[in-house]
């Protein structure tokens, strides 16, 4: 989203213009991919799946909108600052279980999860600070993306859990999630990229940059394989531990970014990282010393 590539006559930018398509491409190989599990495992494609495809559509409405929000914060805010951001989605997720299931946590997960949120904020804050000439409408614009990406990633994931509690979770297994939700998702995404006229667009820039067409199906090839585990994580250990092991990565790819790319990372947004990170492992410390 964030490189330069050949400018065309509808996009003189040089910017890949869909965050939309990034989305479609992705849940287009998750389909497949969930398809040939299923068959395998089953040994036909819906047969043995008690969950009927309406069930799946609204965490798919919603795991396709995160997406979409995700990918086009990045034109406006930097990665490191979207990765740590992503942390504060415990007490979203948390709020959303109580919502949607009337799960209650304890106050001790709550005090955590809001120390996580004060991570974020330092990083966040000093993270903008450092960074070079940059409009304010521009940075709350991309907050705004990040806040909408937070919230309906909080909702799927206590979605896919109430799937697996109503229809048991003998019943639908992680492929059968994977099945059901990129189903729905693409039929929501290739309406969209046909109502806003994605699509010639999109052909014309990727025909011109044919690298463009590569990145997206390593990003599609990346995607389809880690949902094949974020599904199965979700079934067996629920969404607030899935969230959990979700954030704790993002350590690796901040330190990723910013050899890769080169972000610069000043030593207060460090600190805050480093806040974050110490809640987290010590809550995988403390559940490890409760077994």
């Amino acid at each position: 989203m964030t490189t330069d590539f050949n400018p065309t006559p509808s996009v003189p930018s040089g910017r890949f213009p869909s965050a939309a398509f990034c989305v479609f491409s992705n849940r287009f190989l998750a389909v497949i991919v969930a398809l040939i599990s299923v068959k395998i495992k089953h040994g036909a494609i819906v047969a043995y799946n008690k969950a009927p495809l309406i069930a799946f559509t609204p965490c798919a409405l919603s795991n396709t909108l995160s997406s979409w929000s995700q990918y086009a914060s990045l034109n406006y805010v930097t990665f490191p600052v979207q990765t740590v951001f992503k942390s504060s989605k415990i007490i979203p997720v948390m709020l959303m279980g109580l919502i949607i299931k009337g799960t209650k946590y304890p106050r001790s997960q709550y005090a955590e999860a809001f120390v996580i949120t004060i991570g974020v904020a330092i990083f966040s804050l000093a993270n903008k600070k450092s960074k070079a000439v940059q409009s304010e409408d521009t940075d709350m614009f991309g907050l705004i993306l990040l806040l909408l990406y937070i919230f309906f990633d909080s909702f799927t994931s206590q979605w896919q859990d109430r799937i697996y509690t109503k229809y048991g979770r003998a019943n639908v297994d992680p492929y059968q999630m994977m099945l059901g939700v990129n189903s729905s998702a693409i039929i929501i995404t290739t309406v969209g990229l046909i109502v806003t006229g994605d699509f010639p667009v999109v052909y014309e820039f990727l025909s011109k940059n044919p690298l463009a067409f590569y990145y997206n199906v390593i990003t599609a090839i990346t995607s389809a394989s880690g949902q094949l585990f974020i599904f199965y994580t979700i079934k067996e250990f629920g969404p607030i531990v899935f969230t959990i092991i979700m954030t704790t990565r993002q350590m690796f790819s901040i330190c990723i970014s910013a050899f890769v790319f080169g972000h610069i990372i000043s030593s207060k947004a460090l600190l805050g990282a480093a806040l974050v990170f110490l809640v987290l492992f010590y809550q995988i410390r403390r559940k490890y010393n409760a077994r």
